[in-house]
Order: structure tokens, then C-alpha cells, then sequence
């Protein structure tokens, strides 16, 4: 029973079992196609016929721009390297990207938000105008600079990873300090806040156990954008020559750099494959993002119930985040 209880609190499963309808299903597919993604990237070793760069076997050398085939079920590229091969290990690469982006502007957003909320001042305005300047940065200039500041344009697994992460960590840092920023100024004005000060609580505690728990509720719909967004990015860097070179690891976006001129030659084999990778990792975390976002907002919630009002929802909605409530304070 106490199982059950937990499962149905965690916060996926809490979301599915309040989704219905049309959301429901969109909330049903951004979870299976974010599972295939994660499977891909958790098993490539497993799954892949052959190594992200390997361009021979026991038979020979692969060849370069061979048909779909039994030995090579996608054909191969125009480097020689098998196609089906390179899309599951660039999942393995994407998902690092995600990893490493979204745990740097987690980290580094939230506590810039925490600080800035519950301090104020002269802290807080300079925060405010330093994060709107940087929000102002294209990802993608911003991520092309780093790209060739950290590794020069080429460069290995981890040196590609983190040029990507950085550069889309700098630029969604703004979005988690805004949305805490703005949690942590209401929170503070709670009655609780005030009872914490009068029995002596210091300010770092009151900050990490009161206010940041009560104030990264809407951080789950920023996290799935984020980790979309950095998706999208890395495959920009590698369309532009400017990702991880193939013998360091697989990547999207440099494979569809490399099959440009083959698709004007009629050879689709070698761009469609990782294109519709990136469309449908970016499409199912999209979609359990949207599903977030909906099931957040009670009037979003009631429109897509397709029955009843926002303010039925809002009140059938307030006695849960009261229990909520009084569980994390």
C-alpha cells in the first residue's frame, strides 16, 4: 500500500494519472519515444551492429554509400561508415548533452534565483540585468563561440560535449533564474517563512530547506525544453562543422552535414535516418514537456478535460497542492 502510495507520487506517473484525453495520449507518446531514446543511448554498445566508426569487418571494408542491404539494414555513409550504427550511438552522445546542460543551468540557475529572490537589493538588480543581457545572446552564436573557444571547431567526445553544454547552460541559466526568482519573492512573504525567523532559524537554512523547496515546482517543463533545445544544438554544431569529429564519437548533425550531396545524387539512405532521429528525440521530449505545462495550469487542465470550468479545476486542484504543500514545508 505504502509502494503503491509512493509510485503514484513520483512525478511522472502522478502527471499520467491525472492526464485524460488528448493529453493523456500526448503525455503516453513523449514518454515512449523519450524511452526508445533512452534505450538507444543506454544499450548502443548492445544494440549497434558495429563500432560508430568502424569501417570494416571480417568480409572488408564496408564501402562508401552502399544501398540498404542484410548486412547493413540502413546502407552506409559516404565516409564508409554503417548508418544504423551511427544513429543509435548519436543517441549516446545526445543524451550526454543533455545530461551535462541540464545538471550545469539547474544548478547554476536555481542558486542564482535563490539568492537573488530572498536577498534583494543590490544584488538582486544586478543579477536581473546581468541574466537579461545574456538572455539576449542567440543559443546558437553562443554555442558556435564556445564551440571554438573550448576545442577550436573539432573535437573529441567530451571536449564536444561540453562545448555544447556550456554554451546552451549560459543561455538557459536566465530561464531557471526568472522562474525560482520569481517562486522564491512569494514564498518568502508565507507566514511559515515569518515563524521560521521569530524561533531563530539562520537564513541559509531558512533559504535551502523552506524557501527552495517550495520554489522549483515549475522547474520539470523548463528541464524537458532545456534538454530539447540542447538536442537541436548539438546537431546545429555538427550540420556547421563545428561538433565532434567522427572518429571520436556519433553524431547527428555531422551526418547530415556529410549527406548533403548525396541526396541531390538521389542517395537518401544516408541523410533521412538521422534526421528523423533528431525530429523524434526532440518531438518526444517536446510532447512530455507540453503535457507538464498543461497539467500544471488548472484552466489548461479544464480545457482539455473538455468539460467543467477553470474554476472548477483551480478548486478541485487546491486541495491536493495544500496536502503537498504541508508535506515539503
Amino acid at each position: 500500500m505504502a509502494g503503491s502510495r509512493l509510485l503514484g507520487r513520483l512525478p511522472v506517473v502522478h502527471q499520467l494519472r491525472q492526464a485524460v484525453g488528448l493529453q493523456r495520449g500526448m503525455l503516453v507518446a513523449g514518454l515512449a519515444l523519450t524511452g526508445v531514446f533512452l534505450v538507444l543511448a543506454t544499450l548502443a554498445p548492445v544494440l549497434a551492429p558495429y563500432g560508430y566508426s568502424q569501417l570494416s569487418d571480417e568480409s572488408g571494408n564496408f564501402g562508401a554509400q552502399q544501398a540498404p542491404s542484410a548486412e547493413h539494414w540502413l546502407g552506409t555513409t559516404v565516409g564508409g561508415y554503417d548508418v544504423l550504427s551511427r544513429v543509435i550511438w548519436g543517441a549516446r552522445t545526445a543524451l550526454l548533452v543533455i545530461i551535462v546542460a541540464v545538471l550545469l543551468s539547474v544548478f547554476v540557475g536555481i542558486l542564482l534565483g535563490l539568492v537573488s529572490g530572498y536577498l534583494g537589493g543590490w544584488v538582486d538588480r544586478v543579477l536581473v540585468v546581468v541574466a537579461d543581457a545574456i538572455y539576449a545572446f542567440p543559443t546558437l552564436l553562443l554555442a558556435i563561440v564556445a564551440a571554438i573557444a573550448i576545442s577550436g571547431g573539432q573535437s573529441g567526445l567530451w571536449s564536444g560535449v561540453f562545448a555544447a553544454a556550456i554554451s546552451i547552460t549560459v543561455v538557459f541559466i536566465p530561464q531557471y533564474f526568472r522562474v525560482v526568482r520569481a517562486e522564491v519573492v512569494r514564498v518568502k512573504a508565507e507566514a511559515f517563512i515569518e515563524s521560521a525567523k521569530v524561533i531563530g532559524a539562520s537564513t541559509p537554512r531558512i533559504m535551502f530547506r523552506h524557501v527552495l523547496r517550495n520554489s522549483t515546482r515549475t522547474l520539470p517543463v523548463i528541464v524537458t525544453l532545456n534538454a530539447a533545445e540542447a538536442v537541436l544544438t548539438l546537431a546545429a554544431l555538427g550540420f556547421l562543422g563545428l561538433g565532434i569529429e567522427p572518429t571520436s564519437a556519433a553524431e547527428w548533425g555531422f551526418d547530415l552535414n556529410k549527406s548533403i550531396s548525396d541526396v541531390a545524387a538521389g542517395i537518401w539512405w544516408t541523410a533521412v535516418p538521422p534526421g528523423i532521429a533528431i525530429v523524434l528525440a526532440v518531438l518526444g521530449i517536446t510532447l512530455i514537456g507540453e503535457s507538464l505545462n498543461d497539467l500544471a495550469d488548472p484552466r489548461l487542465r479544464a480545457r482539455r478535460r473538455g468539460k467543467g470550468t477553470p474554476a472548477d479545476a483551480v478548486a478541485q486542484s487546491e486541495p491536493v497542492a495544500r496536502e503537498e504543500l504541508g508535506e515539503v514545508q
